[in-house]
């Protein structure tokens, strides 16, 4: 019976040490192509307030997906983190879309320490301005 307890509190501790192991996940959002991973996974790091650079940079790079949600939940973490948006509306097309990127790229850039970037500019809504 004694031979039994401490058997199992042997085998319980050394998963526990095992999961002691693992190395920590960074804070930062997936690469993952796929919406359902990528969404969710920017939705954690803005509650998180994951200012950092990789969160960042992969937010400015999904400003440019295919998929019109990545690209709004990138924007809006954006502007969550930075108080910034360029004036980028995610539902415009590309070409559209291209000179806000173009600015979020400069930002970035700057930032980074690479140099001049697009002036600071208030955030707006993403709201269009009747033509």
């Amino acid at each position: 019976m004694i031979r039994r307890i401490s058997t199992a509190i042997v085998c319980g501790g050394m998963f526990c040490l095992l999961g002691a192991c693992t190395a920590p996940r960074p804070n930062y959002v997936v690469t993952d192509p796929d919406p359902g991973v990528k969404i969710p996974a920017i939705k954690k790091s803005v509650a998180r307030h994951a200012d950092d650079a990789a969160t960042v940079r992969q937010l400015v790079r999904d400003l440019d997906s295919d998929d019109p949600a990545v690209r709004f939940y990138a924007i809006e973490g954006l502007r969550r983190l930075t108080g910034q948006d360029f004036k980028y509306v995610y539902y415009e097309d590309a070409d559209a879309r291209k000179p806000a990127v173009e600015r979020w790229k400069a930002w970035l850039h700057e930032r980074e320490g690479g140099g001049s970037a697009a002036p600071e500019q208030p955030a707006v809504t993403g709201t269009r301005a009747p033509d």
